[in-house]
């Protein structure tokens, strides 16, 4: 099992949009793919989209994208990518570190 912590940058959140792309990329992958987020460490299944649009995760949320299986680096490598993009909906020059 590997995991990582992201800041979501894209200004709208995980709406339908950003959900669906994270879906989609997560059914790539045998492996379990889930985010960990709230207080309570409440997770959310990323093959589900009405379990990513459940979690109600706004700009600025802290979410910890979790993978556990055979495949889980490659899921992680190109989750991780995806987040960081903002979905496609930043700019790299609207991205403050």
């Amino acid at each position: 099992m590997i995991s990582k912590k992201f800041i979501i940058k894209n200004p709208t959140g995980l709406h339908i949009r950003p959900a669906g792309k994270l879906c989609e990329a997560a059914m790539n992958y045998e492996c379990h793919v889930g985010f960990r987020y709230g207080d309570n460490g409440s997770e959310a299944n990323c093959k589900s989209i009405l379990s990513i649009l459940g979690a109600c995760i706004r700009s600025g949320d802290t979410i910890e994208l979790v993978c556990d299986g055979g495949d889980e680096e490659a899921a992680m490598e190109e989750l991780s990518a995806l987040v960081e993009s903002g979905f496609g909906e930043i700019d790299k020059g609207d991205v403050q570190e």
